[in-house]
C-alpha cells in the first residue's frame, strides 16, 4: 500500500469524501455525455451517503436526473458513467449499478486505511482552512439588563455558541455579539425608582445583585402603570439617559454593571465568551438611519409613527405590518435598532456572514429587517449571507413552557447548578468510593455537558421536554454516552501502557475487519457533518455524527481485539483517531471532556 500522503491531497482528500466522489462523477459524466456542455445544459451531478451499508459507501443518482435531458433510459446513461469514471487512483473498489440505476459505490479500504492513517496525522484532521475567511459574526444569548437570565436564553446561548465554535474550527473569523437589552423607557422608569427607594446604590455608596435589581424593577413597572407623576418622572430620566446628562449616565452604568457581573457568572460556568454590544452601542446612529431611509423614499407616516411597509407583510386582519423605524413621540425602537445593527454589521464591521440567534417568536420581525435591509441597500445578498437562527421551546414535563413549581419562569442559574447536583447524586450511586475532588469535578462536567448535548441533539425549530433524568442517562443519544466512548479510548491507552504519539511515525493504520472499516469511513465523514452544520445551522446534524461514531466504535471495541492482538498498534492508532473526531467534535459543541467516569 502506498504510504505517500503527497498523492492523498493530490487525491483531493483534503476535501470531504462526498465532494470528491461528487467531483469524480461529474467529471465521468462530461466525459461520457459532451453534447451536455455544448448545450450548455446544468450537469445535476447527485451523490449521497448510501442508506444501507449493503449497498456500498456511497450512491451516485445523477443518471435519473438526465433521463429528461438526455432522453435515454437511466440504466444507459448510468452504464456510460461508469465505463467513462477514472479508477486509476484506487479509490473506489467495487461499482454496481442497481434498480433503474442507482450506482452503488462502495470506496476501496487501503485508500481509507491511508485516508485515516493521514487524518491522525493532520492537527486539523485533514479539514483544510479556507484560503480566503469570511468575517462571520454571531448575534446570540441577548439577555435584558435588570432581568434574569433564564431557560429561554439557554437556546440561544448553546446554539450560538455552537455555531461559533464551529466557524472558528473551520478558519473563519468570527465575531460573537450579546445584543442585550440595554435601552429605551425600562431604565428611565427603574432609574427614578431607585433615586426614591435605594438613592445609594446609584451613587455606588450601597452595593447590591442582580435578584434586588430585578424586585425593584417589578417594583418599578407597577408604579409606572398606577402613578401617572411617576411614569411622568421616568420619562424625564429617559430623555436626561438619551441626552448623556452624567447623574442619569452613571446610574444606567451601574445597573448595567450589576447584570453583567450576574450574567458572567452563567457564561464562565457554561463556558462560553462573548462580546457585549447592547442596544445602547447603536444609540448614535439611530438618527442618521432614519433620516437615509427617508432619502431613499422607504419611510411612510401612519398615524404619526415613521414606518415601512414591506410587500407580502400583514397581520392577521389583512392589513399591512408597519417596520416602525420612529414613534409618533420622536423616540425609537427595536425596529430601528436592528436596522442601525445590520447596516453597522455589514457596512463597518464588514460582515461577510451574519447569523442571528434568536426564538421562533422573532422570526417575521427578522424576515421584514432583512428585506427593508436589502431595499435600503445595506445588504446585498450576492454578497453576504444573512439568517435567522430561530429555535422551539423548552417545555416541562406537562407539555406546557418550562417554569418552577411555582410557575415562574425559570432561572437558568438554578437549572445549570441543578443539573450539576443530579449530575453528582448520579455519580455518587454508581461509584461511591470516587473522590469528592474528583466527583465533583466530574458531575461538573457530566451536568453541564449534559444539558448542553440534549438541546443541541434536538432539532432546533421544534420543542423539547426538558428532563435531568433522561439528559444524564448513560446510554443512548447522550453527552454522558459520547462521554464515556472518549473515556473508553482513554481506557484502552492506559491499559496498553504506549502512547499513540510514539508510534505513529513506524505504525499505520490498516482497515481490515468490516467494522473497522465501518468505524474508519465513518471518521472520514466529520467533514461532511461539519459542513452540513455550516450550511443549514443545525447543530443536530453533528450530534447525530458523533452518537454514531461512539456506536461504531463501541462496535470495533466489541469485535476487535486490541490489547495483545497481533494489530495492537494499528488499531491503538484507528482508537486514537476516533478520540480526536470526538473530542474536536463534543468541543464545538461545548461539550467539556473527561478521561474517568
Amino acid at each position: 500500500m502506498i504510504r505517500k500522503y503527497e498523492a492523498l491531497n493530490r487525491l483531493g482528500i483534503m476535501k470531504s469524501l462526498i465532494s470528491l466522489l461528487h467531483t469524480k462523477f461529474h467529471q465521468a459524466t462530461i466525459q461520457a455525455f459532451p453534447e451536455l456542455l455544448e448545450q450548455s445544459a446544468a450537469i445535476p451531478t447527485e451523490v449521497t451517503p448510501s442508506t444501507q451499508s449493503k449497498f456500498g459507501h456511497y450512491q451516485c443518482n445523477t443518471a435519473m436526473k438526465l433521463t429528461k435531458i438526455l432522453q435515454q433510459p437511466p440504466r444507459q446513461i448510468a452504464e456510460k458513467i461508469v465505463a467513462a469514471l477514472d479508477r486509476q487512483d484506487n479509490l473506489i473498489q467495487q461499482l454496481e449499478i442497481a434498480g433503474p440505476g442507482f450506482i452503488n459505490i462502495t470506496l476501496h479500504s487501503d485508500f481509507l486505511s491511508q485516508a485515516v492513517d493521514h487524518l491522525l496525522r493532520d492537527v486539523h484532521l485533514n479539514i483544510d482552512l479556507p484560503e480566503t475567511p469570511q468575517r462571520v459574526i454571531i448575534d446570540f444569548s441577548s439577555p435584558n439588563v435588570a432581568k434574569e437570565m433564564h431557560v429561554g436564553h439557554l437556546r440561544s446561548t448553546i446554539i450560538g455558541d455552537s455555531l461559533a465554535r464551529l466557524f472558528e474550527f473551520l478558519g473563519h473569523d468570527v465575531v460573537r455579539h450579546n445584543h442585550i437589552g440595554d435601552w429605551g423607557t425600562a431604565f428611565g422608569m427603574l432609574i427614578a425608582y431607585m433615586k426614591e427607594e435605594v438613592p445609594h446604590v446609584l451613587t455606588g455608596q450601597q452595593k447590591t445583585d442582580l435578584t434586588h435589581l430585578v424586585n425593584w424593577y417589578k417594583a418599578a413597572k407597577k408604579r409606572f402603570d398606577e402613578d401617572s407623576e411617576f411614569k411622568r418622572r421616568a420619562q424625564l430620566e429617559v430623555v436626561a439617559l438619551q441626552q448623556g446628562q452624567p447623574q442619569a449616565r452613571q446610574a444606567w452604568e451601574i445597573i448595567c454593571d450589576i447584570s453583567r457581573k450576574a450574567y458572567q457568572e452563567i457564561y464562565d460556568l457554561l463556558d462560553v465568551k462573548l462580546i457585549e454590544r447592547g442596544e445602547s452601542y447603536y444609540n448614535p446612529y439611530l438618527a442618521e438611519i432614519v433620516a437615509d431611509l427617508e432619502r431613499k423614499g422607504l419611510v411612510e407616516v401612519s398615524d404619526g409613527a415613521k414606518c415601512i411597509f414591506l410587500e407580502g407583510f400583514q397581520n392577521r386582519e389583512g392589513e399591512a405590518l408597519p417596520l416602525m423605524v420612529q414613534k409618533s413621540d420622536g423616540g425609537y425602537n427595536y425596529d430601528t435598532t436592528d436596522m442601525a445593527t445590520i447596516y453597522h454589521r455589514i457596512k463597518i464591521e464588514k460582515g461577510e456572514r451574519l447569523i442571528y440567534v434568536t426564538d421562533a417568536g422573532q422570526a417575521t420581525h427578522f424576515q421584514m429587517i432583512f428585506k427593508a435591509a436589502e431595499k435600503a441597500g445595506y445588504w446585498d445578498p450576492k454578497k453576504v449571507r444573512v439568517d435567522h437562527v430561530p429555535f422551539g421551546l423548552v417545555l416541562g414535563a406537562d407539555g406546557k413552557k418550562f417554569r418552577t413549581r411555582s410557575g415562574d419562569t425559570e432561572r437558568l442559574m438554578d437549572l445549570l447548578t441543578a443539573a450539576i447536583t443530579h449530575a453528582d447524586k448520579i455519580l455518587q450511586e454508581r461509584n461511591p468510593e470516587m473522590e469528592t475532588n474528583e466527583r465533583e469535578q466530574l458531575a461538573h462536567a457530566l451536568g453541564i455537558g449534559a444539558i448542553k448535548y440534549a438541546d443541541l441533539s434536538n432539532h432546533r425549530l421544534s420543542d423539547y421536554t426538558f428532563s435531568y433524568e433522561r439528559m444524564l442517562r448513560f446510554e443512548g443519544n447522550t453527552a454522558a454516552f459520547l462521554m464515556y466512548a472518549y473515556v473508553r479510548t482513554a481506557g484502552i491507552k492506559r491499559k496498553i501502557n504506549i502512547d499513540p504519539l510514539t508510534i505513529v511515525e513506524t505504525t499505520h493504520i490498516h482497515l481490515e475487519h468490516p467494522t473497522e472499516i465501518e468505524l474508519g469511513l465513518h471518521l472520514l465523514r466529520f467533514q461532511e457533518a461539519l459542513d452540513l452544520v455550516a450550511n443549514d445551522l443545525l447543530p443536530n446534524r453533528l450530534t447525530d455524527y458523533l452518537y454514531t461514531l461512539a456506536e461504531k466504535f463501541h462496535a470495533f471495541f466489541r469485535d476487535c481485539r486490541v490489547e495483545g492482538s497481533p494489530q495492537q498498534n494499528e488499531r491503538l492508532l484507528l482508537c486514537e483517531a476516533t478520540a480526536r473526531v470526538l473530542k474536536q467534535g463534543l468541543d464545538i459543541l461545548g461539550v467539556p471532556l473527561v478521561n474517568r467516569m
